[in-house]
């Protein structure tokens, strides 16, 4: 019965985000789940979105210049084949990027700013590497 249940509010939540539009978030008990403008999606305070057309050299590379433009401090980084992630603090707000690789031009990055996580905050951090992968690929 309570997967019938569980499967039931799947499928309610779905059909609420298809019609709802491009900016939305529900809270479902302790987490909150989120679509803005088709690109971003958020959840339990990280902000993720796919880079196409970006490798995940360049994307990392891309990530690093960011941090190192905010003047972060503290950075620890760690780096595997396909997935990697930095740690820093800026402004005394923790922060930390995932970056996976999920094909040869796609990589995701999600970004959580602070301890439940600052939409405002990832999404700028989120534009600093658009623009850090625009400038490199000039």
């Amino acid at each position: 019965m309570l997967k019938r249940f569980k499967g039931f509010m799947i499928l309610l939540l779905g059909g609420l985000l298809i019609l709802v539009g491009c900016n939305t978030s529900v809270q479902m008990g302790d987490r909150i789940i989120g679509i803005q403008s088709g690109e971003f999606f958020y959840t339990n305070g990280i902000l993720k979105t796919e880079y196409s057309g970006a490798t995940f050299e360049q994307v990392w590379r891309a990530a690093e210049k960011t941090l190192e433009d905010l003047r972060a401090r503290g950075i620890v980084k760690e780096k595997k084949i396909a997935t990697a992630s930095i740690r820093a603090v800026v402004q005394d707000e923790n922060i930390r990027i995932d970056i996976k690789y999920l094909a040869h031009d796609i990589t995701t990055v999600g970004i959580r700013v602070g301890t439940a996580g600052n939409t405002l905050a990832s999404q700028f951090i989120h534009d600093k590497i658009k623009a850090n992968l625009m400038n490199m690929n000039m």
